[in-house]
């Protein structure tokens, strides 16, 4: 076997120090990964071509109907190579069997993957072997995952990184320095990485969900897409709206429906399920609003509305032309009045320039000032208000 160049992927001490010094390659186009939805056919669709395509129907519609961007995904196992030939009949172990009783033709995955496309969806695959990554290449796949039990399989990785393609990680069960090791690896080659927080627990309990990871991941991974790879079975509202408030971007679960007398798993998600999902994501992203980075811009709405709880600045006294105000001139009460002075701009010191009596709101008029001789400033303080 080839040698692995494994021992030249960067420790985590060392990827600490890279990351302090902000050498991330931050010019890598991540947008394939924002707001992307991925689907996984759980159990490979039993191997039926059919079925596979009633689950598209099912999920594609539900997914147009939310106007969502998503992937629907297959997995990928060349099985004569990858179960060892001893094991190929009469195994009892449950992963061989399942594998060998989930197996497609070539022809049949070609197909299911043109179907998908035509479905509206983007079909991508998680790929266990290096013989599958070559036949994703061969379906024009756009892109590949990384299972949770592969993220240090570096014989796989390195072939996975040879496609250039977008890669999404999950990173259920790994150590931080899997994970550390994963992302220098990938950046350094300037090939786009999503990590997903994921609890490899079939089904997960919502206790076990550990939503704050993201947070975790967010931090140490400045620059990288960080998604939700999921499996609880209680709830598909509460864990989304927390997730993408929290900063996710991508998310995943497994998908089936109920059809041909087959059990569906817990941790499955059904379409009336996902429905639901897709429904909580839009409302959490109606919820957050806009950019977590920069000031928002208050809408002219909100503005309005503040502008009329402010006070406006009234006069205590008559007060003559030249009269230089002072605190004990003036007081301030509600309502604003257009064209009158708020507490926001009351400067002392100005000079009245025409006479005014007690109790008047001081307007512009009454003042030569910043306000008054700017034409936006006055054109803002005469139109709100009372």
């Amino acid at each position: 076997m080839k040698s692995s160049t494994l021992w030249s992927v960067p420790s985590a001490s060392l990827y600490s120090a890279r990351r302090n010094k902000k050498r991330f390659i931050m010019s890598i186009n991540r947008d394939f990964f924002e707001d992307l939805f991925v689907l996984e056919m759980a159990n490979n669709h039993w191997g039926r071509l059919e079925r596979g395509k009633k689950i598209v129907d099912d999920f594609a519609h539900v997914v147009r109907y939310n106007g969502i961007r998503a992937s629907i995904k297959v997995q990928l196992r060349d099985v004569d190579s990858f179960i060892h030939k001893d094991h190929l009949e009469n195994s009892d172990m449950r992963y061989i069997k399942k594998t060998l009783d989930t197996k497609m033709s070539k022809a049949d995955f070609a197909s299911l993957v043109d179907y998908i496309k035509k479905a509206g969806c983007i079909p991508t695959a998680t790929p266990f072997d290096e013989a599958s990554v070559d036949f994703a290449q061969e379906l024009d796949l756009p892109m590949l995952k990384i299972a949770s039990s592969d993220l240090n399989d570096w014989v796989l990785i390195e072939k996975i990184a040879t496609t250039r393609k977008p890669v999404i990680a999950s990173t259920g069960g790994s150590s931080l320095k899997d994970v550390d090791d994963l992302v220098v690896f990938f950046e350094n080659r300037g090939i786009p990485l999503a990590i997903n927080h994921c609890v490899s627990l079939y089904p997960s309990e919502d206790s076990q969900l550990e939503l704050n990871q993201i947070d975790f991941l967010r931090n140490r991974y400045p620059g990288i897409t960080i998604g939700f790879s999921s499996h609880e079975y209680h709830d598909w509202s509460s864990s989304m709206m927390m997730a993408y408030a929290k900063g996710a971007r991508t998310f995943e679960r497994h998908i089936d429906i109920e059809a041909d007398g087959i059990p569906v798993s817990s941790y499955c998600t059904l379409p009336e399920q996902c429905d639901t999902w897709f429904k909580s994501f839009n409302k959490a992203k109606e919820m957050c609003g806009g950019s977590g980075t920069d000031k928002r811009i208050p809408s002219t709405a909100e503005v309005e509305y503040l502008d009329a709880l402010v006070r406006g600045v009234y006069v205590k006294r008559d007060l003559p032309v030249g009269h230089r105000l002072t605190d004990d001139d003036v007081y301030l009460a509600i309502p604003l009045l257009k064209g009158q002075l708020s507490c926001r701009e009351l400067i002392a010191g100005e000079a009245i320039v025409q006479a005014i009596t007690a109790d008047q709101p001081l307007t512009l008029d009454f003042l030569d000032n910043p306000y008054s001789r700017n034409a936006e400033l006055r054109a803002h303080i005469q139109n709100r208000g009372l």
